[in-house]
């Protein structure tokens, strides 16, 4: 299901949310769940507690090569719900390639929920109606509703691997 500047994929997932938060707090984990194929490994952090800490991510991307993004965590409801929202790390360390942009205001979202069988009904988000920047805009979206989906492939493959 798409909006207008968000993206949305939801899966039920055969394993109970308190798995599926522990692979998403966890950023050393977020390699093997992305089915963009952008990130390379946690640069900084550690497995996240609550809203304000953040995760230094190496990245690379066709058209903009190596380069980090911080993730500052922006919800935390234990088990139930986590975002994040990604920026160039450090401020302007892309601005030879993009220009004076400013990219941020995006995030990835993820809830989770119960079902009665034990399993979770996962919804993953990409939302950039926070982007600010009308010359930014043309780079949004940066990953696609299919690529969405394959992080959820992943996730529920690392389900299985996890226990």
């Amino acid at each position: 299901m798409s909006g207008d500047r968000r993206l949305q994929v939801q899966r039920r997932i055969p394993a109970s949310p308190e798995q599926i938060f522990s692979l998403l707090s966890d950023p050393a984990r977020h390699t093997e769940l992305d089915g963009a194929g952008m990130l390379r490994g946690l640069e900084s952090g550690a497995i996240v507690t609550g809203t304000g800490q953040a995760f230094v991510m190496n990245m690379n991307q066709d058209g903009l090569g190596d380069y980090q993004m911080r993730s500052e965590v922006v919800v935390f409801e234990r088990n139930r719900h986590i975002a994040w929202a990604p920026a160039i790390h450090p401020p302007g360390a892309l601005e030879h390639v993009i220009g004076p942009l400013d990219p941020s205001g995006h995030r990835f979202e993820w809830r989770l929920e119960p079902t009665p069988d034990g399993h979770t009904l996962v919804t993953h988000i990409y939302d950039w109606s926070g982007v600010t920047d009308a010359d930014a805009l043309p780079l949004y979206p940066r990953v696609s509703e299919e690529q969405l989906a394959d992080t959820l492939d992943n996730l529920e493959t690392a389900t299985r691997s996890a226990t």
